[in-house]
């Protein structure tokens, strides 16, 4: 898994080779900060995939702290069609956040993954992408839970495969991820 060796992507302006980075945690972890520190001052085109309403304060909670993080400069785009978002970002860093609400909004949870790694790698530009780790929890006590955390455990593992690097975020520290 991972990227090939020697293989490289589009440059992204001085030379410099563009990154894809994965950024898995848990709930409340940091993982969303961290990859806000990542992606710099700008330009950075924020790819948010939590396109329904907030139906409870706790989750406006949320949504209104991500969106006070974000400095100014930067570009929101709320989006259920992420892989059409990232192929559209022109230049520039994208950061993705989230594949887990990408997954949750997509009817069972079927996403298009492999389409999702190639708009990635094509990009000029690095990408981020924050995903939470779901895998480390306890076993889902549904169906629809198991499938939820099947289908988001393999998207990680494609979006893993393609990126240059990634880091797990545990109490707001960062633990950079081996190949296995």
């Amino acid at each position: 898994m991972g990227r090939p060796a020697g293989a490289r992507r589009a440059r992204s302006g001085a030379g410099r080779v563009a990154v894809i980075t994965l950024v898995l945690g848990g709930a409340r972890s940091g993982k969303s900060a961290v990859a806000e520190r990542l992606a710099g001052a700008g330009p950075v085109t924020y790819l948010a995939t939590f396109t329904g309403g907030a139906d409870d304060a706790d989750m406006e909670d949320r949504l209104a702290a991500h969106r006070a993080r974000r400095p100014p400069s930067w570009t929101t785009v709320e989006t259920s069609d992420l892989v059409g978002a990232v192929r559209a970002v022109e230049r520039g860093t994208v950061l993705v956040d989230s594949l887990t609400t990408w997954v949750a909004g997509a009817s069972g949870f079927a996403v298009d993954a492999a389409g999702l790694c190639l708009a990635m790698g094509g990009h000029h530009g690095d990408v981020i992408a924050v995903s939470d780790e779901v895998g480390l929890g306890v076993h889902p006590s549904s169906e629809e839970g198991r499938r939820f955390r099947d289908a988001l455990g393999l998207v990680n593992q494609a979006v893993a495969s393609v990126a240059d690097e990634a880091l797990l975020v545990v109490a707001g520290r960062l633990l950079r991820l081996d190949l296995a």
